[in-house]
């Protein structure tokens, strides 16, 4: 999925579209810079409909199938049980829209805003209420925390795959198995798909867009919808894309079989065939075992030179495969903005969360970045041991 640097590229001071990020580019969990096979395919894509012919129209539209294929094979699905959605936000705006009342929808308190909102918007709006569970400082829900909240009103529990501040990868088959076969498990999958292997077996409903680890770039998400729960949504936005009859003479239509049943209009083309390549070049280089092993190992590296350095590692107890493609750490005594800034003019991108500073890596990741992450801190403590 992402571009190996060679060891001339380490050289290179900044982005280039054809070398690919900075050696010192730790910022996946915000955003992937466009990998070769998507800048590609969006060239191509783009090419095509910058015409007017019947035929490339076919070809678009198979491009967007073939994606679709993609990402079946990519989270075990059928390939119905797939839609492309604009974004993370849209399909789980999408998903909140076809939920309805009455019941409860659980979300963590300390979730990412794009998880709560939808929930929050259709609750006065048909839609389920939601429930803030507070997962007692640990920022992430535990099977043992779930099945506390587990109240009989309870439809659904919705969650991130992977904390984005933390890096916690959610144990998604052991909360599903809290849960059981009459309640949903909806998980936003954006921090985890492309990084690490995920139990996406065990989620009802999953939605990711490729603009961070899949490396995809903005305008599609994968909206996964099983079969299983089909019976749960109502097509609250689908529009005349998700008939089976858009120009019938009565309307509404009858909706299509599947996730396609909750599409407003037809997908972004180019986007759409950027993520399928995306997802095709992460399956070609061994899926998300051997990314999430190579990311794993590389975020290892850089927080033991943090911990050298006398930083702080958030959830600095959790396992090896308990933690995703990102870390966290404060350096004690030293102001966060100074940091966050010495990092940066060491040529270090990363994220500066309040008192905390985010590392997330990816396969293409060098050796040197660790380096570069070891000296900078170093120098801050030196800096301040000599004042």
């Amino acid at each position: 999925m992402n571009d190996q640097i060679c060891a001339s590229d380490s050289a290179t001071p900044g982005p280039d579209p054809v070398r690919g990020p900075a050696v010192g580019y730790l910022d996946y969990a915000r955003i992937g810079p466009l990998s070769r096979p998507a800048v590609a395919a969006l060239a191509a894509t783009t090419a095509l409909a910058a015409r007017v012919d019947p035929a490339d129209l076919d070809r678009l539209f198979a491009l967007g199938d073939a994606a679709q294929t993609s990402a079946a094979r990519l989270l075990g699905a059928r390939r119905h049980e797939i839609a492309l959605a604009p974004s993370t936000s849209n399909g789980l705006f999408t998903v909140a829209a076809a939920l309805q009342g009455p019941g409860t929808v659980l979300v963590p308190r300390d979730e990412f805003p794009a998880n709560l909102y939808p929930w929050l918007r259709f609750a006065d709006r048909g839609g389920p209420a939601v429930r803030l569970v507070d997962p007692a400082g640990q920022r992430h829900i535990t099977p043992d925390l779930l099945r506390r909240h587990l109240t009989p009103d309870v439809v659904a529990l919705a969650v991130s795959a992977v904390d984005s501040l933390t890096g916690h990868l959610a144990p998604l088959a052991a909360l599903k198995e809290v849960l059981g076969p009459g309640r949903l498990l909806i998980v936003d999958a954006i921090q985890g798909l492309g990084s690490v292997p995920l139990e996406a077996d065990a989620a009802d409903i999953l939605v990711s867009g490729g603009q961070k680890w899949l490396r995809a770039g903005w305008g599609a998400a994968l909206l996964l919808i099983r079969d299983r729960c089909a019976e749960h949504l109502a097509p609250g936005l689908g529009g005349w894309a998700g008939v089976a009859e858009p120009f019938a003479p009565v309307h509404p239509a009858p909706p299509l079989p599947g996730a396609a049943a909750h599409l407003a209009t037809n997908p972004d083309f180019p986007a759409a065939a950027a993520i399928g390549a995306a997802i095709d070049d992460l399956l070609d280089r061994g899926g998300p075992a051997a990314a999430g092993a190579r990311i794993r190992a590389t975020l290892a590296d850089l927080l033991d030179r943090a911990r050298g350095a006398g930083a702080d590692v958030l959830l600095d107890g959790l396992g090896p495969h308990e933690r995703a493609g990102i870390g966290t750490f404060r350096l004690p005594g030293h102001d966060p903005a100074t940091v966050h800034r010495t990092l940066e003019a060491a040529g270090l991108v990363t994220t500066r969360r309040d008192e905390w500073i985010r590392l997330s890596p990816h396969t293409s990741t060098p050796g040197a970045a660790a380096d570069l992450l070891a000296e900078a801190l170093h120098t801050l403590t030196a800096r301040r041991t000599t004042h």
